[in-house]
């Protein structure tokens, strides 16, 4: 079976007989013409004309009223939290199945991750879940939420939108506003994403996507903020810019900020990413309906689809094996012939750094954790 999907991997990509990475990035636009412009402009820092059009061309993709360019995916959450309020001692709702860089903003803020469970369905945070969760564990004082088993503040709620799928975003943005929980969505992966008809990272207080070299599109590193609120994404901007007070010549600053802005040099590739967003996608979605085809009829091996009303960019196709066991064997049989394949992350609570966080009933998570591996997922040319 595993030789069968090897040669159907080799066939629709076309190679035959060289690595084939899980998912590199494609250069077919404006990327040299933008990148060398910049370069020829001397702006290669953060001031730039490419910073302000990536964040114009964040706002009209995303329909976000503000963007604020990031260095990075990870800082970018940094930076959201902080503008969220979240404080030292605080407690931040998110899931266990995600990548590293969720929970390190988390502690970057001197704040504790708190872990709630995801849906089999989307691999993200589970409304119903957290729901009946806060239901047992809150307790409401002075308008804001805390943890009556732990006395300390629940200051945010971070979900992610696993590998480009969209999550019940809605439903779970309803229950932390119950809450008075405010939500910043870890959209890293979802750029293009969209749930019922709206895109990823618009729901809550703050939205974060990432443009690492592996994501769909990319600047080689790169965040960005979005938000409606005008007061946040000015905030963020200063923030992000040493916290430096406007002037001709003189150097003043009015707070402790963060060197967080992205680069003109990248944004002039970032530009050149984006405007190519919509093939990568079409592109991807067909690859993400051949290996639904091909995988229709086996038993064994199920690969995960969006959601109804939603449209995943499918970042990375998935699949879901039956057990630990054969899900390793996968692994290496695939590797060991070629084909680059990932299990998917292990649980942050079971890392030493996150040992002792709270955590609800993570069963599906951790059923999730031994079975599901990201197969082939580049853009094919």
């Amino acid at each position: 079976m595993y030789k069968n999907i090897v040669s159907y991997i080799r066939d629709i990509y076309g190679i035959q007989q060289e690595f084939i990475p899980l998912h590199e990035p494609r250069f077919i636009g404006n990327e040299k013409k933008y990148v060398l412009d910049a370069i020829d402009s001397t702006f290669v820092s953060s001031i730039g004309s490419y910073v302000d059009k990536f964040e114009s061309m964040m706002c009209d993709l995303t329909g976000s009223k503000y963007a604020i360019a990031i260095v990075n995916g990870t800082n970018a959450l940094h930076l959201s939290l902080l503008l969220a309020d979240v404080k030292e001692g605080d407690e931040v709702l998110t899931q266990p199945l995600t990548f590293i860089a969720t929970v390190n903003a988390i502690s970057y803020c001197n704040a504790t991750p708190h872990f709630v469970d995801v849906d089999k369905e989307t691999l993200g945070l589970s409304p119903s879940k957290l729901e009946n969760y806060l239901n047992d564990i809150s307790l409401m004082r002075n308008g804001q939420c805390y943890n009556k088993k732990t006395g300390k503040r629940i200051s945010a709620c971070v979900p992610m939108h696993t590998f480009g799928l969209p999550l019940f975003i809605d439903k779970l943005v309803e229950v932390c506003s119950r809450y008075n929980i405010p939500v910043i969505e870890d959209a890293a992966e979802s750029l293009g994403s969209y749930y019922k008809k709206k895109h990823t990272g618009t729901f809550g207080l703050l939205g974060v996507f990432s443009f690492n070299g592996n994501k769909i599109v990319t600047s080689g590193g790169g965040g960005a903020i979005i938000t409606n609120n005008e007061d946040l994404a000015k905030k963020a901007k200063h923030l992000s810019t040493q916290s430096k007070i406007p002037h001709k010549w003189e150097f003043k600053h009015d707070q402790i900020g963060f060197n967080y802005r992205m680069p003109n040099l990248n944004a002039a590739l970032a530009c050149a990413q984006l405007e190519q967003l919509e093939f990568y996608i079409q592109n991807k979605r067909k690859l993400s309906e051949l290996y639904f085809g091909f995988f229709k009829n086996n038993n064994e091996i199920k690969l995960i689809r969006e959601v109804k009303q939603s449209k995943s960019n499918y970042w990375l196709n998935s699949i879901i094996l039956k057990d630990k066991k054969q899900r390793d064997n996968f692994l290496k049989f695939t590797n060991e012939n070629g084909i680059m394949t990932r299990p998917i992350w292990n649980l942050m609570n079971k890392l030493d750094m996150f040992k002792k966080a709270n955590c609800s009933d993570l069963k599906t998570a951790e059923w999730l954790e031994e079975r599901v591996v990201s197969i082939t997922s580049s853009v094919r040319l």
